[in-house]
């Protein structure tokens, strides 16, 4: 098992100034989501975000690839002006950036490595051998190397999450971001895919941000955390250092995410119960 915070960071001092900048960010859409939001993601880090449902941390993830427009605000990566882009230019930064969706975000119609070879084709000028090397060392990164031929529907929740995470870094991109990776799956599963995190960030270096309400699987992969609330952020620090903070609404957050974990793993556990004590059929 991979143990949290053993993550893999250059040598050199950061010099040339973090790969992302988020600065002042603010969004509405009924009502506001962000008001005054910063943040910044170095080479090779990995950043947990957290907060509850409603507080922009999906949002946070859209901006970021340019797929929404903040009201005020800039963002930077690698010095080039997110916010200032316009539709052809955001095109070769996603070229850049991986993103794992929520729900995998694969073509139902298509095998994975017909998924995967789309990815390619509409991001790079490689001829047809080169893709497919590069898509059976995606898939064997993410362990799924005997599924390239096979449906969507043949795989696994925990399985399909791992195939659009060999989608997004099929591409080789110098940055992840992930949204709640972990949604709906089991925990054995999740820890899987959060172990899975980590072996690419030490693998190949990958900067990442991790949308999660999953605090274990937050603890696992994060080096840092930052925490949205009421359209700012109000914690970014270290791992180990939200766990000491003293702040009210940090403490009652951290509390009702570790019960609510606690809950499903007992309601998991009860369905568990009750599938194995069912009469089977003659």
């Amino acid at each position: 098992m991979i143990h949290p915070f053993h993550h893999k960071h250059p040598d050199e001092p950061h010099e040339e100034g973090p790969l992302l900048r988020v600065e002042h960010i603010a969004i509405a859409f009924e009502k506001p989501v962000m008001k005054d939001a910063s943040m910044t993601v170095r080479k090779g880090e990995t950043v947990a975000v957290l907060g509850k449902s409603g507080t922009g941390k999906s949002v946070l993830l859209k901006l970021i690839v340019g797929l929404l427009h903040p009201d005020a605000g800039k963002i930077y990566y690698k010095d080039k002006e997110v916010t200032a882009l316009d539709d052809l230019q955001l095109m070769s930064l996603r070229s850049e950036i991986g993103f794992l969706f929520q729900g995998a975000a694969l073509f139902d119609s298509m095998t994975i490595g017909q998924n995967l070879d789309l990815f390619l084709v509409k991001h790079t000028d490689l001829n047809s051998e080169e893709r497919e090397k590069k898509i059976v060392h995606a898939l064997e990164m993410v362990q799924l190397e005997n599924s390239i031929d096979q449906m969507p529907s043949e795989l696994s929740g925990g399985m399909k999450k791992r195939a659009g995470l060999a989608r997004s870094i099929v591409i080789e991109p110098e940055m992840m971001l992930y949204d709640e990776p972990t949604t709906g799956l089991d925990p054995v599963t999740s820890s899987s895919i959060a172990e899975l995190i980590v072996t690419l960030q030490q693998r190949l270096g990958i900067a990442s941000i991790v949308v999660t309400h999953d605090l274990p699987t937050a603890y696992t992969v994060a080096d840092r955390a930052i925490v949205l609330n009421e359209g700012y952020v109000i914690f970014d620090g270290d791992m180990k250092d939200l766990q000491k903070s003293d702040d009210p609404f940090l403490r009652e957050y951290l509390s009702a995410s570790r019960l609510d974990r606690e809950r499903h793993d007992k309601i998991l556990a009860a369905r568990e119960r009750l599938h194995s004590s069912a009469p089977q059929p003659a």
